[in-house]
């Protein structure tokens, strides 16, 4: 156990480094070639920070473990919502671009939303499912369409690329060109690998205490797997980089629904638990009071107080879920 433990706080080590790598690197990227850093934020950063969730909970499918995979995504997001912008916004007040509160956040409440639909068919169209207790099935159908989405999303930040930012973003350090794609890559190496190393003790320590799959996958998986998330956003709303910051997190939600789940589907279809359900609530009901916050006092920019209502609400409900067991 003492191993474990000194392994878990090894990886915390390479996630931060990693994560002031990728931070540096992707925004020195983003001002060279006239892409508007909130662009970077929502690819390149999203798809790093967001690997090590499609490795576990690929993993966790191919091994039968299907309230583990989803509730490592579904936790994760709401990780992501509640959790990192609450710390990210309490380091530095999050001011974010039009285009984020028109249509990148609206685009997280669509993916929670079709998710519903699709591993609802129990609940919505009464189809057969193999047990009560079983909301419907994540079929390889269900995992194309998840991925049709997905492609959408691509090509709305395609066609949105070149820098139209409305924020000051001239504190970015640049480097030269073949240096910051040095940070950008070892920083994603970094991330995943010390994800990798916090996930793994940390489920290890689980375990030993014999806690549920889906407990697991909702607090330990789902907070583990988004340590990149996590100390990539602080980092960015540390070196008030706010686009980076909250784009890593809204297009790491959307990665996370509608390419993770979609990939993990098309390999192995996957039975849901309608317990999850409520957890999917969670999602949208935070998502919606983000967008509600962003239109509140002061517009477009999440606030420390409601920062610290986010942060709040998620501790309130990971209690709730332990408390259920």
């Amino acid at each position: 156990m003492l191993w474990t433990i000194v392994f878990l706080f090894v990886g915390f080590a390479v996630l931060i480094k990693g994560a002031d790598f990728l931070v540096n690197g992707s925004s020195s990227l983003a001002k060279k070639m006239n892409v508007s850093n909130l662009a970077i934020g929502l690819t390149v950063v999203a798809f790093g920070t967001s690997t090590p969730e499609l490795i576990v909970s690929t993993l966790a499918a191919l091994d039968g473990k299907n309230d583990a995979s989803f509730g490592n995504v579904i936790g994760s997001n709401n990780f992501n919502l509640m959790f990192i912008l609450g710390i990210a916004g309490l380091i530095y007040p999050l001011t974010v671009q039009r285009s984020t509160v028109k249509y990148e956040v609206p685009l997280s409440i669509l993916a929670a939303v079709v998710l519903f639909i699709l591993v609802n068919d129990n609940m919505l169209w009464g189809s057969a499912v193999s047990a009560p207790e079983v909301g419907g099935v994540l079929s390889r159908i269900d995992a194309f369409i998840l991925l049709l989405f997905f492609g959408g999303f691509m090509l709305y930040i395609v066609r949105t690329m070149k820098n139209n930012s409305d924020l000051d973003q001239d504190d970015v350090k640049i480097y030269a060109t073949w240096l910051s794609i040095v940070f950008v890559v070892a920083g994603l190496a970094m991330l995943i690998g010390g994800g990798k190393l916090v996930v793994d003790n940390a489920i290890a320590i689980a375990k030993h205490f014999e806690v549920s799959d889906k407990l697991i996958g909702l607090t330990i998986l789902a907070a583990g797997t988004s340590l990149p998330e996590l100390v990539t956003s602080c980092v960015a709303a540390y070196r008030k980089n706010t686009d980076i910051a909250i784009g890593n997190v809204i297009g790491s939600n959307i990665f996370n629904i509608f390419f993770i789940l979609g990939i993990t589907g098309l390999i192995s279809p996957m039975e849901y638990s309608a317990a999850m359900n409520f957890d999917v609530y969670i999602l949208l009901i935070s998502t919606v009071v983000l967008m509600i916050f962003m239109f509140t006092i002061n517009t477009r920019k999440l606030d420390r107080w409601e920062a610290a209502i986010l942060l709040l609400g998620y501790f309130t409900y990971t209690l709730y879920l332990i408390q259920m067991g």
